[in-house]
């Protein structure tokens, strides 16, 4: 399968899943380190407006810094996938690949198709059934949202996207189901 470029400023989905569908995040330490390699090697070259880590796979929303060289960008999301994959294969004793695949991007070309895909992401774990409630899922950003604790996302943006807190909900809420409809939703 040929990997399209990651381009300079520009908006992505990234995602992927477990290999063999096995989980990629085993006990609550493995989230943290994961959201702290994103710190460490994605804040360089992108801005994150969106994440949930599910047992098994994970979604990112952000935009790609500009002036930045696609293989600079690459490398650092290749350096940070195979450094987890590397720890978890050390602290549980296993071999092999972790991911299913190198990482998948989609590229989003459209606010519209941002907006969806965002509130897609924050609905994942209620899709697949780990909560019973997309915001009490502790493994994403989404209450980073309505919170006014100091954050790495872009705050600021999908606030502004979104056209204020109030409508952050109202929109996860009430676009429930025209998401569910737009979008297909991936079996993990």
């Amino acid at each position: 399968m040929k990997y399209k470029t990651i381009e300079a400023d520009r908006y992505y989905h990234i995602y992927n899943s477990g290999n063999n569908k096995e989980n990629i995040f085993k006990e609550e330490r493995n989230y943290d380190y994961f959201l702290e390699l994103i710190e460490k090697y994605l804040l360089s070259v992108c801005e994150i407006y969106a994440y949930c880590l599910l047992k098994n796979h994970f979604h990112l929303v952000l935009k790609t810094k500009k002036s930045l060289e696609s293989k600079v960008i690459s490398q650092k999301f290749s350096n940070m996938f195979n450094i987890y994959s590397k720890s978890i294969n050390k602290a549980y004793d296993r071999s092999g690949s972790l991911f299913r695949d190198r990482f998948s991007r989609k590229r989003i070309d459209t606010e519209k198709y941002l907006i969806q895909l965002i509130i897609y992401v924050y609905l994942n774990p209620q899709h697949h059934k780990f909560v019973a409630n997309f915001r009490n899922y502790k493994h994403s950003s989404y209450q980073s949202y309505l919170s006014e604790k100091p954050s790495k996302l872009n705050r600021e943006f999908i606030l502004l996207l979104f056209e204020g807190k109030s409508n952050v909900e109202y929109a996860h809420i009430n676009k429930k189901i025209e998401i569910e409809e737009s979008l297909t939703l991936e079996e993990y």
